[in-house]
């Protein structure tokens, strides 16, 4: 080192202990601040802050220790900013001493089993006065209440604080997450199409079509049933498609909008989870590969899922269930009483008592205007081919597309794994309206200010959905601060058990976050990266040979799927059930109750006949025909005639 480079390196560290002298003799008020709900038992982000007296923060470089209940924490200042994290089992003192200033700060943890109340108080709420409103906002109050109570203030300022914070913190995330803002955006974009394509007239050509096919409740049942199945790309689109452009068609043959809800509902999810070129494939198999790399197990996330496939007993019941509910034209429980409704006295009558309003003269097509099925089929097709194309734009990888060892539709679902969904669901419905636009300006159905003007009305139509799917998403990020999931899987974990019986555990712990968080997606984040190596470990120390593991894991896999997808379907606060409700212009909780019972027995006809025998050998060739028998039996002998 030259005596040029020493000069400098000394010069440089006599201005280092300088300004940091300088700051720490500025030093007036260190800040202890913990993240906004600290957990019992659940890993806590502190922030220490450095300010002088004018309130500013000290850019201060340098090692500290904090104190936690005597316990000594070395930590760093970067500029003024130290972090740590600890988890508290108690009631604890955090203290720091640093220069001529000493700040002591307690902490008390709120009990973990606190974190249920929130989505439980939403859930029964929604059940109780049957409005999903008041019922997303006081389970958002119940639990920020408990947050500011633990944190020391009193009562009456943790009521007041409890109320702001819902907005200004949990609205605020909940519509700065992109995802979110991309499903609103979608959203819009498709209500603005569907509002153009009805005043053109392109929907009334489209129901002219159907109509032809779709003559009864049945056949128009089994219409919105193949078109459900068709859609299988995803589920957003799936029900916003579907449900918008088949309700017409249902009213007019007299189908309740809780029907078409439920139809729309288990064709979306439960399609979109078993598919193999879905915008689900990437997020199943990324969870998967990741465990094999950390198991260091020899085998392809590929072979994994489509050795799954079979044991997605839930979804593909589902699907099942809805044909034979239509094929046999029987329903029970609450449906039946809203089909009997629907035939006897029409939709309007049978769509409940807080229907969702629409100005319906809005909606109406022109009476000079000749319907046109094109002016409807054209944008739909730009949507749904759209979507299919920018999947495969986003996602596009020439490593995968040029492997030879890989079959045409592995390649598809791994560039489709890959690709921004939300990026190209956007694009897609853009198109989609643009068309819809172009059509009715080219043609002179509709004038400029008219096609504007019905865009607009097709926005506000969302408004509902948007307001319910932001306090739904905000009730989500509180019950993740909570650690409502890590609640569950811990209790449920707690419990030993042998191999075989993990996936029955596995699908209702994961229908159990899922109906409780209202995300199949969030359910599957949190579930697979624990259950998958708990399976692993205990069918090794259970020494059950390789191919049984194998088995044992890829039924694990699928009961993850298949459990997210069955809670989502009973959640008031799910997203996708929420979006089949506006879909299908059908009051939301009557959705969730007339679902439910029929969830609930393809839930259970899926556990008891399948999940359980087949862990412990039996073939799906004899569970399978059991498992639709089972529920024809149940249709035949429960049901009743609509």
């Amino acid at each position: 080192m030259s005596w040029l480079s020493k000069i400098c390196l000394l010069l440089c560290i006599v201005v280092l202990y300088a300004t940091n002298t300088f700051a720490f003799n500025s030093l007036h008020e260190i800040k202890i601040e913990p993240e906004f709900a600290v957990v019992k038992g659940m890993e806590a982000k502190i922030k220490l802050l450095a300010f002088d007296s004018l309130g500013n923060a000290i850019p201060v470089n340098c090692f500290s220790s904090v104190y936690v209940n005597n316990e000594k924490i070395d930590v760093y200042f970067s500029d003024g900013l130290a972090v740590f994290y600890y988890k508290f089992e108690k009631a604890t003192i955090i203290s720091i001493k640093c220069a001529d200033v000493e700040v002591e700060k307690k902490v008390n943890p709120i009990p973990l089993w606190f974190s249920i109340l929130p989505p439980l108080i939403a859930i029964l709420c929604a059940l109780l006065f049957k409005e999903v409103f008041s019922a997303l906002f006081l389970g958002l109050f119940s639990g920020t209440f408990i947050i500011y109570l633990y944190s020391g203030v009193s009562i009456f300022s943790a009521f007041f604080k409890s109320v702001f914070s819902i907005v200004d913190k949990y609205v605020i995330e909940a519509l700065s997450e992109s995802t979110h803002i991309s499903i609103i955006v979608f959203s819009m974009l498709i209500g603005g199409t569907v509002h153009i394509i009805t005043k053109n007239g392109g929907m009334q050509g489209v129901i002219n079509v159907l109509s032809k096919y779709a003559k009864t409740a049945r056949s128009g049942q089994l219409v919105t049933w193949l078109l459900g199945l068709l859609v299988f790309f995803d589920d957003y689109a799936n029900t916003l498609v579907v449900g918008n452009t088949m309700r017409p068609v249902t009213d007019k043959l007299r189908i309740s909008r809780e029907k078409l809800a439920y139809i729309v509902d288990s064709t979306a999810a439960p399609v979109a989870s078993i598919a193999f070129v879905t915008t689900w494939i990437g997020a199943e198999l990324s969870y998967i590969q990741s465990t094999l790399v950390k198991l260091q197990i020899d085998e392809s996330a590929y072979n994994i899922f489509f050795a799954s496939l079979k044991y997605s007993f839930y979804p593909i019941l589902a699907l099942i269930f809805v044909f034979l509910l239509i094929w046999s034209r029987r329903d029970f429980g609450p449906m039946y009483h809203s089909e009997k409704r629907a035939r006897s006295k029409g939709v309007n009558v049978a769509s409940l008592e807080k229907k969702i309003e629409h100005d319906l003269k809005d909606f109406e097509s022109e009476k000079k205007i000749k319907p046109r099925v094109l002016n409807a089929i054209i944008p739909i097709a730009v949507i749904v081919f759209g979507t299919i194309t920018g999947l495969i734009y986003t996602g596009w990888d020439s490593n995968i597309w040029n492997d030879e060892s890989l079959g045409w539709l592995t390649k598809i679902s791994g560039i489709i794994g890959n690709s921004d969904s939300y990026k190209s669901l956007i694009w897609a419905s853009l198109s989609g309206l643009l068309v819809a636009i172009g059509l009715s300006l080219t043609q002179n159905l509709l004038k400029l200010k008219e096609a504007t003007e019905g865009m607009i009305a097709g926005f506000k139509s969302m408004l509902t959905a948007v307001m319910i799917l932001t306090l739904a998403w905000s009730l989500a990020g509180l019950i993740s601060d909570l650690h409502t999931a890590d609640f569950i899987t811990l209790s449920i974990s707690s419990t030993n058990m042998t191999p075989q019986f993990l996936p029955f555990v596995t699908f209702l712990v994961s229908g159990l976050i899922a109906f409780s968080t209202g995300s199949s997606w969030g359910t599957m984040a949190i579930i697979y990266p624990l259950i998958l190596p708990t399976t692993w470990l205990l069918c090794g120390r259970a020494g059950l040979p390789y191919e049984e593991s194998i088995g044992i894991f890829a039924h694990v896999v699928s009961t993850v799927i298949a459990g997210s997808v069955f809670g989502d379907h009973c959640s008031p606060i799910s997203d996708t059930t929420i979006l089949s409700s506006l879909a299908s212009s059908c009051n939301h909780i009557q959705h969730v109750k007339t679902q439910m019972p029929y969830a609930i027995t393809v839930a259970i006809v899926a556990l008891i006949i399948g999940t359980l025998p087949i862990a412990y050998g039996v073939s799906v060739f004899v569970v399978y025909p059991a498992m639709i028998g089972t529920l024809w039996l149940i249709i035949r002998y429960y049901g009743k005639k609509t």
